[in-house]
């Protein structure tokens, strides 16, 4: 099965024709939330991004097994939080269970994937769901000499390993930068070697979920989950593994170094990464006041936030920047953002009532390819956005009479707009939940369209009228070379 989707692959640096190991199988793994971050924002984009990669994939013929993971198990013992078990203080603040916590944020973390009309896995394994999976892939590495143990604890050997293989390849890294940029951490007395990273850690007295292990009591570290749970279910060798940038390293890198240790080669063919959200060209943190969460973003219950913008628009804006670029949240954007979605949604209700003409003065097939190039060149959907809008132009002008389009070129409108803005970018109308959202957007291009059969017909004192009564009303139309937009201003 051949297709000319290029993928800009972070292992090589570069972007890679896409063939799958085994077609029309495509394995997918992308690492899933961990209990302190189910609802930050940046973890929507990421999921977001691989829905559309998801989406894209089955669109080209193949069949995908999108696999991703939850981690529940409340160990997060990395250097980054000084080895904080995070479940089990959510679980002590909120007076529950550690289980009850996770089962809570995934709750929340599957509504706001929900709300932004992302499809479900074809598997969704917890990491508490497979410690005998973490456990069997310890012991085999312990058993190729590549780990050692120390009072309860499994740590993996990074010197032995390096003997055999390369470390750092994924993330760019290397051992000696890594020396320089490592602090002293919980546990680093019992390591051998400063980059040596947990497999499994003994638990404390006070660590609430453990686990039975031939090294005592304890849990699985971080990076072995996802090894683990993705050789299960996609092989020792798949096709896709991704998740956001910040997880190169650690996570990604030991998950490389963990496979290579078990089977003697990495785990996955391509390796990709989505870039982070900024707010105001800042990073969003806790520290800054600037994080909000999904809920607050689609509510408007944020301080920084000017109102309260759909999923639909969110995921929307999200579109307009490459998946590996930046991308800044301000109510500016946002709000243009909104303008955008709606137009797009007036012309795919609008196509529907054009009138066909014997010939046609339009070129539907140039706007399908301009799309189909864009998403083959690394899921560029900044480029098949603007390549719809031509779309939309071509709609609001046939519309307005100015231009003509035949029967077929109005069904191929159709399906342009069904393939690339409902099936692939995963964008659907929505309405508030009164059903009003809906209803005005229909009543405006009705509307409109009114008064652009009287501008086609030269009734410019009917045209006017429905201008300056909307405009009486603060809804203000604005005539472009794409065709009419309206806003509502209070």
């Amino acid at each position: 099965m051949q297709t000319d989707l290029l993928l800009y692959n972070s292992l090589t640096r570069q972007k890679e024709v896409f063939e799958p190991i085994r077609p029309p199988f495509v394995g997918l793994y992308v690492c899933g939330p961990t209990v302190y971050n189910y609802a930050h924002l940046g973890n929507a984009r990421t999921y977001v991004t691989f829905d559309i990669l998801y989406r894209y994939l089955k669109y080209l013929g193949y069949r995908v097994r999108y696999v991703r993971n939850i981690t529940d198990v409340g160990h997060i013992t990395t250097e980054f939080d000084e080895g904080v078990d995070r479940i089990g203080v959510q679980a002590k603040l909120e007076q529950l269970e550690p289980m009850e916590i996770a089962h809570k944020y995934t709750v929340y973390f599957h509504w706001v994937l929900q709300q932004l009309n992302t499809e479900p896995p074809s598997i969704e394994p917890t990491a508490t769901g497979h410690i005998i999976e973490q456990i069997d892939m310890v012991k085999k590495i312990l058993a190729k000499d590549l780990a050692y143990e120390v009072n309860g604890s499994v740590y993996f050997d990074v010197q032995a390993y390096m003997k055999q293989y390369p470390y750092g390849e994924l993330s760019g890294r290397n051992v000696d930068e890594l020396f320089e940029n490592t602090r002293e951490l919980d546990g680093q007395d019992e390591k051998r070697f400063f980059a040596d990273f947990a497999l499994w850690k003994k638990a404390a007295p006070e660590h609430i979920m453990r686990w039975d292990s031939p090294w005592g009591e304890g849990f699985p570290g971080w990076h072995l989950e996802c090894s683990a749970m993705s050789t299960k279910y996609l092989g020792d060798r798949f096709d896709i593994h991704g998740g956001g940038m910040d997880l190169k390293f650690p996570h990604h890198e030991s998950e490389v170094a963990q496979n290579t240790a078990c089977c003697g080669h990495g785990p996955v063919k391509y390796w990709l990464h989505g870039n982070m959200l900024t707010v105001n060209g800042q990073k969003m943190s806790k520290s800054l006041g600037n994080s909000f969460l999904p809920h607050e973003l689609f509510e408007g219950s944020h301080e920084l936030l000017a109102q309260g913008y759909s999923p639909m628009v969110v995921r929307f804006f999200m579109l307009q920047a490459h998946y590996r670029s930046t991308l800044d949240f301000s109510n500016e954007a946002l709000q243009a953002a909104e303008k955008g979605y709606r137009r797009l949604m007036n012309a795919m209700a609008t196509v529907n009532k054009l009138q066909p003409s014997a010939e046609g003065s339009v070129d539907v097939a140039a706007v399908r390819k301009a799309c189909k190039e864009a998403m083959n060149d690394d899921l560029n959907t900044p480029m098949v956005v603007a390549s719809l809008f031509e779309a939309v132009r071509i709609v609001n002008s046939c519309s307005e009479g100015l231009q003509s389009v035949t029967e077929n070129q109005i069904k191929e409108l159709k399906h342009l707009f069904n393939d690339y803005a409902q099936v692939i970018l995963g964008l659907k109308e929505e309405a508030s939940e009164s059903g009003t959202g809906q209803l005005t957007d229909q009543l405006m291009s009705f509307i409109l369209s009114l008064r652009a059969e009287a501008r086609q017909n030269k009734d410019f004192a009917t045209s006017d009228k429905i201008r300056d009564t909307l405009a009486s009303l603060n809804v203000q139309i604005k005539d472009t070379k794409e065709g009419v937009t309206w806003t509502y201003e209070q």
